[in-house]
């Protein structure tokens, strides 16, 4: 039924939760994952590259692959033979999830209800609420 997964990653508990349910859809469907994790970094945007600045950007590309490779041990502790690929992103988490389903002909999102900022840990994230309503294809929320 599904051939293309995308699960966002923050490396959260949320994130890691939506990932066990990507990799029993995809082992169930044959669907491959694309694993996504953004680095939001507009709040760079014309500030000068100074020393501070690149060693924040450093630490969000180490942030970053730290969650896809904790997705990619997931699936290969899931013992079955999924074809996962690990994208990096820059820019707002929601847009960059929503311009991957457009590029990469997504027919599944499943996701976290909220990330690492716990100050939607009551409410439907964010990041979550403008996939969910903005998304043309299914998006599975993980609670």
């Amino acid at each position: 039924m599904y051939k293309k997964i995308l699960l966002p990653t923050d490396g959260s508990e949320y994130a890691n939760r939506a990932a066990e349910h990507a990799i029993w859809i995809a082992k169930e469907s044959g669907a491959e994952i694309v694993a996504l994790t953004v680095m939001e970094t507009s709040t760079f945007i014309g500030l000068p590259a100074d020393d501070l600045i690149i060693r924040i950007k450093e630490i969000l590309e180490e942030e970053a692959s730290n969650s896809l490779n904790k997705i990619k041990k997931l699936v290969e502790e899931s013992g079955h033979d999924i074809k996962l690929t690990l994208k990096t992103d820059e820019g707002s988490p929601a847009d960059s999830i929503l311009n991957t389903i457009e590029k990469e002909g997504i027919d599944l999102v499943v996701m976290g209800t909220s990330g690492k900022h716990g100050l939607d840990r009551f409410l439907l994230g964010s990041v979550t609420e403008k996939v969910v309503r903005s998304a043309k294809c299914p998006v599975l929320v993980v609670h």
